[in-house]
């Protein structure tokens, strides 16, 4: 069977079980890998770029070797490798916990219990919830959304179509790492500058492929563009501002402005200020919904990306 064939057939299924079972409850192989990176940190911390480019590499690199080994030991095994494929893409793909959450805490807005909205929010995001009133937090959970689809679904399947097993666990342990050290603390701001880096490279191309599918499946087009192209250049992020403009424009609402994380506050530009609306409850549920035809779609891209690359001998 042809490596592309492998890729579609794994990806499709790894997909269909993060559909059906979400993320498994206990031994999630992502949480493993967290408490391995905390316990290399433990050894390796000094306050110092260096030293974290060192965690970094040992962490995501011995990841990726790892998986790589893997897809090796069963590469003239079509079925194995079928299997480790769909094993790899459901471990490392978040869609369907991503939605539970989300939906939850529109619930509990719904329902006006906003503290139990307050307590879910961490699940989903670092915002200090304390912070936030109900249509801040529905705000902060469709910004989320977005974030993630690209974040925990497109790009794996991104890297997935270029490598194989060991692209979708290192896009994921580096993806990882930089949501454990590389945020701007007085700890981590050098210590964590590598595996930030990192992250934004390797997050590039699904942010982007993320953008351009909600353009196409927000139903919103022309918003959506016009979000992305004059907005998404202004937010922190090089990777969350065309997703979070796209999905703004695509969603008619606007995104971005005060927010804080663990008592620091923040004043992000507005995305599509001119032409949204403030985020409503409802809103939750229609980026959950985007968030799932992005998906999907993404999917079949990077499965056609895949066989082009098979018929260029790549």
């Amino acid at each position: 069977m042809r490596a592309d064939r492998i890729f579609a057939y794994g990806a499709a299924a790894g997909l269909i079980g993060d559909l059906l079972l979400g993320d498994p409850r206990r031994g999630h192989p992502v949480a493993a890998f967290g408490r391995a990176a905390a316990g290399a940190e433990h050894r390796l911390w000094r306050d110092h770029r260096g030293w974290g480019a060192l965690h970094t590499l040992v962490c995501a690199g011995g990841a990726t070797a790892a998986a790589g080994l893997a897809a090796r030991a069963v590469r003239n095994r079509p079925a194995a490798a079928v299997a480790l494929t769909a094993a790899a893409t459901w471990s490392v793909v978040g869609g369907t916990s991503l939605g539970r959450e989300a939906r939850a805490i529109g619930g509990a807005l719904e329902a006006g219990d906003i503290e139990l909205a307050r307590e879910r929010l961490p699940h989903l995001c670092g915002r200090d919830p304390q912070a936030l009133d109900g249509p801040q937090i529905a705000r902060a959970v469709v910004e989320s959304v977005a974030e993630n689809t690209s974040d925990a679904v497109v790009g794996a399947l991104v890297w997935g179509a270029l490598g194989g097993v060991p692209g979708l666990i290192g896009f994921r342990a580096v993806n990882t790492l930089d949501a454990m050290v590389g945020h701007k603390s007085p700890r981590y701001r050098r210590y964590g500058w590598a595996s930030a880096r990192l992250d934004d490279l390797a997050g590039w191309p699904g942010a982007r492929l993320t953008a351009a599918l909600a353009v196409a499946a927000g139903g919103r087009p022309r918003e959506a563009v016009r979000a992305w192209r004059s907005d998404a250049g202004r937010h922190p992020s090089p990777n969350a501002g065309p997703v979070e403009a796209a999905f703004a424009g695509a969603l008619g609402v606007r995104l971005g402005g005060t927010l804080a994380y663990g008592g620091r506050v923040e004043h992000r530009p507005v995305l599509n200020g001119e032409a949204g609306r403030e985020v409503r409850v409802t809103d939750i549920e229609r980026a959950v919904r985007l968030s799932r035809r992005v998906s999907v779609l993404a999917l079949g891209v990077c499965a056609a990306a895949r066989a082009a690359m098979g018929r260029r001998g790549v």
